[in-house]
C-alpha cells in the first residue's frame, strides 16, 4: 500500500496514522523539550521506576534468602521463578497500562501505583511458595506493568529529540533501586530484631513514598487517542517486528547475572558479605550506563547505541565463564552494570521511534513489551534448570550470551530496514 493510500484510508489514518515509508515518529506538535512540567515529569517517571524495576532489581537477595531459609526445600529454578514471574508481569501488563494510558490519561497510574506497596507488604507476611509467588510474584509484577508503560510514554510526550536522554534519568531510577535495595535489605535481614517482616515492610513504606510522588507529578499532555485499543497492524511493519523481537532475546539473556551473580561468586570462593555486595556494585555502574547512553545516542542514533550496547553485554556474558576471582567478578558486575543497563535505557526509545505518532506510543510500547515479557518469564528459570542439570554456570552463561547476541542482530536487521544515514537519531 502506497503512502497516499494510506493517507486516503480513514480506518488507516485513525489507527495507523503512517507519515513516513521509513516508519520513523515524526512530530505532529511541538515537544516542549524541558521545562518545570515536564522535568516534574521525569522526576515522578524516576520515582516509579526506582520503586519497581529497581525493586525488581534486587531478587537476589530474595533469592538468596528463600534458599536458605522460608525456601530451602524448593530448588533453585523453581524460586527463580517467583522473580521470573514478576518480570514477566512487569513487560506483559504493560499491553494493558500502555493502551490504558493512550486512551484515558495519567489517571489510570493511580490505582497501580498503591498496588505495588500492597504487595511488598504482603510479602512481608508471606511463609508458603504459594504465598511469595501470588504477592510478590502476581501482584507485585501486575502492579509495576501497570505503570512501567505510562510512566515511560508519559515523558515521551514531553521530549522528542532530547528522549533518550530522558528515559535514560527515567531508567536510572531503576539502578539507583537496584543499588540501595539491596544493601537495605541485606544489612536489615541480618538483624535479629526486625528479622523478615519488618525489614520487607520498611521497603514497602519507601516504595509508598515514592509512588506518591509519581501520582502527583505525572501528567500526560497530549489529548487522548480514539479508535482501536490494540494497533496489530504494526507487526506488519519490519522494523518494530524486528526491534521488538530483537528485545525479546535480549531479555532473555540479561537477567541472568541479577538473579545468580551473588552465589556464582559464593562458588568461586567470594565471601557471604562481599558477595552480597556484588548486585549494588552492578546497579550502581548501571545508573551510569542507562543515563550516558541515552545522551549519546540523541547525537549519534538509539539503533547504534543499543546495537553496541547488547553486542557488549553479550560478549560479557559468554566471558562470565572465565571470570573466578574476587577482583575479576567485580570487574565484570562493574562492566556488565554498565552496558545491560544501554539496553533497558534505549528500548522505550526505540520503540518510539518506530511508532508513527505520539499518540500511539503507549499501545506501541505495550504491545512489545507484553512479548519481551515472555522472555523475562522464561530466561532465567531456564537457565536455573541448566544449572541445577549440570552443576556448573558454563551452560548458563554460553545460552545467555548467545540469546543477547542474536537480540542484537535483529536489532541491527531493523536498523538497515530503515535506511537511515550512518550516524542519525535512528
Amino acid at each position: 500500500m502506497s503512502s497516499s493510500q494510506v493517507s486516503n484510508s480513514p480506518v488507516a489514518h485513525d489507527d495507523f496514522k503512517e507519515t513516513s515509508q521509513l516508519n520513523i515518529e515524526k512530530p505532529t506538535t511541538e515537544f516542549p523539550e524541558g521545562g518545570t512540567r515536564a522535568w516534574m515529569v521525569v522526576l515522578g517517571a524516576f520515582c516509579v521506576s526506582f520503586s519497581t524495576f529497581g525493586y525488581m532489581n534486587a531478587y537476589g537477595v530474595y533469592q538468596d534468602y528463600y534458599t536458605e531459609h522460608f525456601l530451602s526445600n524448593e530448588t533453585s529454578s523453581n524460586i527463580s521463578w517467583i522473580g521470573s514471574v514478576q518480570v514477566c508481569f512487569l513487560f506483559t501488563g504493560s499491553l494493558i497500562g500502555g493502551p490504558l494510558f493512550d486512551r484515558y490519561g495519567a489517571s489510570i497510574i493511580h490505582a497501580p501505583a498503591i498496588t505495588v506497596a500492597l504487595s511488598v507488604m504482603m510479602t512481608s507476611l508471606c511463609k508458603e511458595y504459594y504465598q511469595f509467588m501470588l504477592a510478590q510474584g502476581v501482584l507485585g509484577g501486575v502492579s509495576s506493568g501497570m505503570l512501567f508503560a505510562p510512566v515511560m510514554t508519559c515523558v515521551s510526550h514531553y521530549f522528542q529529540k532530547r528522549r533518550a536522554a530522558a528515559l535514560g534519568v527515567v531508567v536510572a531510577g531503576s539502578s539507583i533501586g537496584g543499588v540501595i535495595f539491596p544493601i537495605a535489605l541485606s544489612k536489615m535481614l541480618e538483624n535479629e530484631r526486625l528479622g523478615f517482616g519488618w525489614s520487607v515492610r520498611i521497603v514497602g513504606f519507601i516504595i509508598l513514598f515514592m509512588v506518591l510522588i509519581g501520582m502527583v507529578t505525572l501528567k500526560e499532555r497530549l489529548p487522548p487517542r480514539r479508535g482501536k485499543v490494540l494497533l496489530p497492524k504494526a507487526f506488519t511493519r519490519a522494523p518494530y517486528t524486528l526491534v521488538t523481537l530483537g528485545m525479546f532475546f535480549m531479555m532473555w539473556g540479561q537477567f541472568t547475572p541479577f538473579f545468580y551473580l551473588p552465589q556464582y561468586a559464593q562458588s568461586h570462593g567470594m565471601g557471604l558479605q562481599l558477595s552480597s555486595y556484588l548486585l549494588s556494585i552492578l546497579n550502581a555502574a548501571s545508573v551510569f550506563g542507562r543515563i550516558l547512553p541515552g545522551i549519546v545516542a540523541d547525537r549519534f542514533g538509539r539503533f547504534n547505541i543499543l546495537i553496541f550496547t547488547s553486542l557488549c553485554t553479550g560478549v560479557l556474558l559468554l566471558c562470565w565463564i572465565k571470570v573466578t576471582s574476587n577482583a575479576a567478578i567485580i570487574v565484570f558486575s562493574v562492566l556488565y552494570g554498565f552496558f545491560s543497563g544501554g539496553i533497558v535505557s534505549l528500548m522505550s526509545p526505540c520503540i518510539a521511534q518506530v511508532t508513527p505518532s505520539p499518540d500511539q506510543i503507549g499501545t506501541h510500547l505495550g504491545m512489545s513489551l507484553a512479548i519481551v515479557g515472555l522472555a523475562g518469564l522464561t530466561g532465567t528459570p531456564i537457565c536455573g534448570a541448566l544449572l541445577e542439570r549440570y552443576s556448573t554456570y558454563t551452560q548458563t552463561a554460553v545460552f545467555s550470551g548467545v540469546v543477547m547476541l542474536f537480540g542484537a542482530i535483529l536489532v541491527a536487521v531493523a536498523r538497515f530496514y530503515l535506511k537511515a544515514k550512518l550516524l542519525t537519531i535512528v
